[in-house]
Parts: C-alpha cells; sequence; structure tokens
C-alpha cells in the first residue's frame, strides 16, 4: 500500500459520512430492542454486552496501575478478569466499578460519533478496541467471540455500503446503550435470590463499606442516564 492509498484509508476513517435518514434510527432501535428484551435472542446477544463489560474491568486494571493478567468470556455470558496489585484501594474500586458502567458509556461514545457524522471512526475504533482485548483474552470460547465481532466489525466498514454502515453502527449504539440496563436488573435480580454473592457490587460492598444495593442502583443510574442522552443524540435527525 503506497502513501496515497494510505491517505485515501485515513481520510475514509477520519471523514464525515452524511447522516441517514430519519427511519433508520428508529428501526435500528426497535431491533436493539429486540436483541435486548427477547430472551432467545438475549441469551446470545448479551455475549457481546460481557465483550464491553469484561474489556471496562480491563482496561480499568491498565489505567490504575494494576497488571492484568488476563480475561475470560465464557458460553454461559459470564465472564473474569484476573488483575494483580493492591487487593484494597481507588485501583480496585475503580476495576470492580468499570464493569458494569463499560456497556453504557461506550453506546454514548457511540451516539456521540454517530451524531458527529463520525460513522466510519466508530466502526474503526471498535476494531481497534476488539484488538487490543484480543491479546488478552485467554480461553477458546473468548478468542471465538471477539474474533468474531471483530470480524463483522471489519467487514461490514471495509465492504459495506453507506447504508450498511449506518444500519449498522447505528444498531450497535442502540444495543450498547439498551443493553447495558438489562444486565444491571438481572443482577439485582439474582441477587435477591440469594445468588450472586460474589458479584461486582458485593465486591465494591465489601471493599468500599457501601452498601452493593447502592452500587447497583449506580450502576443503574449511570445506564439510564447515557440511555437518555444516547438516545437522543441517534434521534436528532428526526
Amino acid at each position: 500500500m503506497d502513501a496515497q492509498s494510505i491517505g485515501e484509508v485515513w481520510d475514509r476513517v477520519t471523514g464525515t459520512q452524511p447522516a441517514p435518514p430519519g427511519w433508520l434510527a428508529l428501526a435500528t432501535g426497535a431491533a436493539a430492542l429486540i436483541l435486548v428484551t427477547v430472551r432467545p435472542v438475549w441469551r446470545i446477544s448479551r455475549n457481546a454486552v460481557t465483550i464491553a463489560h469484561e474489556g471496562g474491568h480491563g482496561l480499568a486494571a491498565r489505567l490504575t496501575g494494576r497488571r492484568l493478567a488476563g480475561i475470560r468470556l465464557h458460553s454461559d455470558t459470564s465472564g473474569l478478569t484476573l488483575s494483580y496489585g493492591h487487593p484494597t484501594g481507588p485501583g480496585m474500586v475503580l476495576t470492580a466499578a468499570a464493569g458494569y458502567t463499560t456497556p453504557a458509556l461506550l453506546g454514548l461514545g457511540c451516539a456521540a460519533l454517530l451524531a458527529a457524522g463520525r460513522l466510519t471512526l466508530l466502526l474503526w475504533l471498535a476494531i481497534a478496541l476488539l484488538l487490543a482485548l484480543l491479546v488478552r483474552i485467554r480461553n477458546a470460547f473468548g478468542l471465538f467471540s471477539v474474533l468474531l465481532t471483530g470480524a463483522a466489525f471489519f467487514l461490514v466498514s471495509w465492504f459495506g455500503s453507506t447504508e450498511l454502515q449506518a444500519g449498522f453502527a447505528y444498531l450497535a449504539g442502540w444495543f450498547l446503550l439498551l443493553g447495558a440496563v438489562r444486565p444491571v436488573l438481572e443482577l439485582q435480580h439474582q441477587r435477591r435470590r440469594g445468588q450472586a454473592q460474589d458479584s461486582d457490587a458485593d465486591q465494591l460492598a465489601r471493599l468500599t463499606g457501601v452498601p452493593g444495593l447502592a452500587w447497583i442502583t449506580l450502576f443503574l443510574v449511570v445506564a439510564l442516564v447515557c440511555l437518555a442522552i444516547g438516545a437522543s443524540w441517534l434521534l436528532r435527525p428526526l
């Protein structure tokens, strides 16, 4: 690839794209709602939320100076991020709190980029984040999940039409925003039944002395605020 070709790719990635038709934001929002609310579909689509969740743990661990040992993603949509460092303190608290907040924040970031017309940049940033996560995955199912997700983003961004790219990007943004809410509600449901005793909220309760329910509330508030703001940006063309 010569310098001119590299320049063309760079311009393509960093340039702006025209706003898609208004109906697309509504249609992709409805599709994302189905992916999140229909139980058989959610059992599969939830894997994408787990990727964002565990990636959030991993990124927070690195940013706070902890040593990231690896990430595992399981077929039951659970995951595990293992890091080493001080067992208490701000770094551990931020690492534990990052999981349930990351999908919503990523969805908000997607909405911001789409509102600014940076559709291609969004797709390539997603590919870069997935590649960074890939080198930290330590099990076969996790590798398969991240590779499959990354391949979908690459194929759409490189070979897809403008309409397909817009639909895929809007669907991804809506899915992260909506998909960030349901796991928080599911977690509290499990806790009420005496399950998930070692959840992120319960770990945070032990680390900080703040009740687990307060952390659940914080996760839910973050998810709902990001959903409200992100939806207003995604629906702006209407």
